[in-house]
């Protein structure tokens, strides 16, 4: 038996994501006395970039480097993935839980008839039969645990919620071959990707607006504060509504789900169902001018005061502390 972590790479490059289910798996391999193996799917994902995933605990890294690989298709990966399971003997499966790792976990579960939970944030209770994991429920505001009794169990970890650590296991690379990626019937037409040079569910630090900017010709504001923090920009749903920012920058509910070490919110209310997708941030700072907004009741700190006061100002003493 073995654990089996998916490694996604984006664009050809492993990011924070992946190497926290990487010490993650580890730590369940370690529990389970077993060998954790790391599977990278692509088209040309090149050997400088594979090397990167030694010394995260596993034994080996089984990588594809296919044609037909270059852009994530869930039911070609799961094929493949499935083959490498039974190949390896897998009985737990980890991925990061990102858009392509939960679409890839679900069609996995359904093929191998496995119990899957998305979104655990803790290790297993490993003991006897029981292999207990929790997570959060309601947008975070409770915690559901669950007995996953299939003889194959798949888990998604939530960004952020385990510690990178690295170990001095060696790790052996073996590039193969699968004959069944042959696709799935869908056609890729066009793909569009955030231009942000920082992804939002890598980043460490968010600084995201809302319509208390008042329209897109303010928000260097946020791109200025962002580029000094080395953080990624983001926005409320009515923002990218309206067209003042892509959608692939929308924070919340029915957007993307981010959980950094810092969220600034500037100009953002704070409506429920912006919160949801927000609440696992470790520090929430919200600026407003409405002292009543709900956003200050979830915030670790808050600044009741003029975005284009306050905003200014913070800019040019982060500029001043970074010059010292």
């Amino acid at each position: 038996m073995s654990v089996i972590v998916f490694a996604e790479n984006n664009s050809n490059k492993f990011t924070k994501p992946t190497f926290e289910a990487l010490s993650y798996a580890y730590a369940v391999a370690k529990s389970l006395s077993t060998d954790l193996v790391a599977v990278s799917l692509g088209q040309n994902v090149p050997d400088s970039e594979l090397e990167k995933l030694n010394g995260y605990g596993a034994k080996k890294v089984i990588s594809i480097n296919n044609q037909g690989l270059e852009n994530f298709d869930s039911m070609v990966y799961a094929s493949i993935l499935k083959d490498i399971i039974a190949q390896e003997n897998g009985t737990v499966i980890i991925a990061s839980s990102t858009y392509n790792g939960k679409s890839l976990s679900s069609r996995l579960s359904a093929k191998l008839k496995a119990g899957m939970v998305s979104n655990v944030s803790s290790l297993p209770t490993i003991e006897a039969n029981n292999f207990i994991v929790n997570k959060a429920v309601y947008s975070g505001k409770g915690f559901a645990t669950f007995n996953i009794t299939t003889p194959i169990k798949i888990l998604t970890l939530s960004i952020n919620s385990y510690k990178v650590e690295q170990n001095q296991e060696p790790v052996n690379i073996q590039n193969q071959e699968f004959a069944n990626n042959k696709g799935s019937g869908m056609v890729i037409t066009g793909i569009q990707k955030s231009n942000g040079a920082i992804s939002l569910t890598d980043a460490d630090i968010v600084v995201s607006g809302g319509r208390g900017l008042k329209g897109p010709e303010n928000w260097h504001l946020i791109t200025d504060m962002a580029e000094l923090l080395g953080a990624a920009t983001a926005c409320s749903k009515p923002v990218s509504d309206i067209g003042w920012r892509p959608h692939s920058e929308h924070v919340g509910q029915t957007g993307l789900t981010v959980a950094p070490n810092l969220y600034i919110a500037v100009g953002i209310s704070g409506a429920i169902q912006h919160l949801a997708g927000i609440n696992r941030s470790k520090v929430i700072v919200c600026i407003n001018k409405d002292a009543e907004a709900p956003f200050f009741k979830a915030a670790d700190y808050g600044i009741v005061g003029d975005a284009f006061e306050v905003m200014p100002k913070l800019i040019e003493a982060i500029r001043k502390v970074k010059a010292a």
